[in-house]
């Protein structure tokens, strides 16, 4: 039983490294918004708890960040209470009440139809180039990304 375990562990952590390395790798773009989640908090509703925690959202976060700074990209983290899902990314009105059932929603003020995913993601990356304050750095030497793709090769 725990090697089924462990298996499904070190693939968990392969799919986090091959997306984190592929959005900072491949990314067209120098900066990377994500929204900073309370996952302990998350974790405290038992119907969602196995999901979140099944994700591992903050081991992606923490990779994001360490290779935006080897590759030298900026990571900016999104404050946790911006109303990213209820904010209409066309006018900018805010729902006051959004459950999160409900998986399109049209705006009052544009009459736009929004995806709620969709429309959060718009929502963070414009809020984030705006503040852009992220956990950006100097590229580490070269040495230290050719390791690291040997280790991930290696992993594999």
């Amino acid at each position: 039983m725990a090697l089924i375990h462990e298996k499904i562990a070190n693939q968990r952590n392969d799919f986090l490294q091959k997306v984190s390395t592929r959005l900072i790798g491949d990314n067209q773009t120098d900066t990377i918004c994500v929204e900073s989640l309370f996952v302990r908090n998350m974790v405290k509703n038992h119907k969602l708890a196995r999901a979140i925690t099944d994700v591992g959202w903050s081991k992606f976060i923490s990779m994001l960040e360490y290779k935006g700074k080897w590759y030298g990209k900026n990571v900016i983290k999104i404050n946790p209470w911006f109303p990213s899902s209820k904010t209409c990314s066309g006018c900018g009105q805010v729902l006051d009440e959004l459950d999160l059932s409900v998986r399109e929603w049209t705006c009052g003020g544009c009459q736009v139809t929004h995806d709620r995913d969709v429309n959060a993601a718009k929502n963070i990356r414009m809020k984030g180039l705006q503040t852009g304050v992220g956990s950006s750095g100097e590229p580490v030497e070269s040495w230290r990304i050719r390791r690291a793709k040997k280790q991930e090769r290696l992993q594999m």
